[in-house]
């Protein structure tokens, strides 16, 4: 069984105090501002009895975040590209208290060990990680939940094995997306050499750029295009940002950096349409109305009409938010979600 550390942490109230945590002129202001938002995460996981839990992998370690009964088996929980656990903090506290949720940090996110030096990430490491979790907890079927990157992380599993996923919901992300042909080339050309700096700087073990904690919640708000809140940005930043060694009063991003030219499965169209009339299970999909699709519209469009023409279970939920719905402003999915669950989650203890 993976190991538990005894760290804790939760939010509700406090509304203001975080607010005022994210602006504030001078370096002594902000940095009791982090420590502020900082106690205020830690305070929330405590309110909802939250476990940190490591799980052992080849090159290290991932680190999630257990919520709800430790006797039943979670609804494991992926997050986007470059966020971390912490994406799900403001969701899950409105889901059925008597439903479990296991959100991981992926590799090289969070709290997670990153994957060994001379190597690029692809999305399909991710695919073969949730292996090892089914081994390490024993389980046999998997019920996901995944936003952006995790959502896609959850179609490429679920429709690979239909048979080990029971259910599974996805936030703001379909399917692998259909990059332009045209482009491919020239992103690669760029990709791969940046992949390399980055993995030299790693192991040069060099402190990256650091900032005032106030400006860290700004390049976060604005590097989503705001979908993440000010507000919210302290969730994320808690598990991905550490002070620096070399300038008082300064934090830096944590994440590893080749991350950024991380690499995607890259099937065509074909093949997502393939994969898609593999899906049997109950199925929740929601998009936020506001929030681009990162391809051309008919891409989306195809795939949920394959999707709806083999799949009774299927239900595709839009909804008037950004593409950090989910943390940002979860009580508009969250009703949504627990009348999903309400009609396919079934308790599976673990012994």
């Amino acid at each position: 069984m993976a190991s538990s550390v005894a760290l804790r942490w939760t939010f509700s109230s406090g509304r203001s105090l975080l607010r005022a945590a994210t602006v504030g002129n001078g370096g002594h202001h902000r940095h009791s501002h982090h420590h502020q938002a900082h106690d205020l995460v830690e305070q929330h996981d405590r309110q909802h009895d939250v476990e940190e839990v490591r799980i052992p992998v080849p090159y290290g370690e991932i680190a999630g975040k257990w919520w709800g009964p430790k006797n039943v088996r979670p609804i494991v929980s992926l997050h986007g590209w470059q966020d971390n656990a912490g994406t799900f903090d403001r969701l899950i506290p409105l889901l059925p208290k008597h439903i479990s949720f296991l959100a991981l940090d992926l590799p090289g996110h969070g709290l997670s060990s990153r994957i060994p030096d001379g190597m690029m990430y692809h999305s399909l490491d991710n695919a073969f990680l949730l292996f090892y979790l089914m081994r390490e907890y024993g389980w046999k079927k998997l019920s996901l939940m995944g936003h952006s990157m995790g959502s896609i992380l959850c179609f490429i599993f679920a429709s690979t094995f239909p048979e080990k996923v029971d259910f599974y919901i996805g936030i703001d992300a379909l399917k692998p997306h259909i990059s332009d042909p045209h482009k491919f080339p020239g992103r690669l050309e760029k990709g791969l050499p940046q992949a390399l700096l980055a993995d030299i700087r790693n192991r040069e073990k060099s402190e990256p750029p650091s900032y005032p904690y106030g400006e860290l919640i700004e390049r976060l708000h604005l590097g989503t295009n705001k979908s993440v809140s000010r507000e919210a940005a302290p969730f994320l930043l808690y598990r991905n940002t550490r002070k620096s060694t070399l300038h008082p009063d300064r934090y830096y991003f944590t994440r590893d950096s080749r991350l950024k030219h991380s690499l995607g499965v890259g099937w065509e169209q074909a093949v997502n349409l393939e994969f898609a009339k593999r899906l049997k299970m109950p199925y929740l999909f929601i998009k936020a109305k506001h929030s681009p699709y990162y391809e051309d519209r008919k891409y989306f469009d195809e795939f949920v009409e394959t999707v709806q023409a083999n799949n009774p279970l299927f239900q595709l939920e839009f909804v008037d938010s950004t593409h950090h719905l989910h943390l940002t402003e979860p009580e508009k999915i969250s009703p949504i979600i627990s009348k999903f669950l309400e009609k396919h989650w079934k308790q599976e203890k673990e012994h």
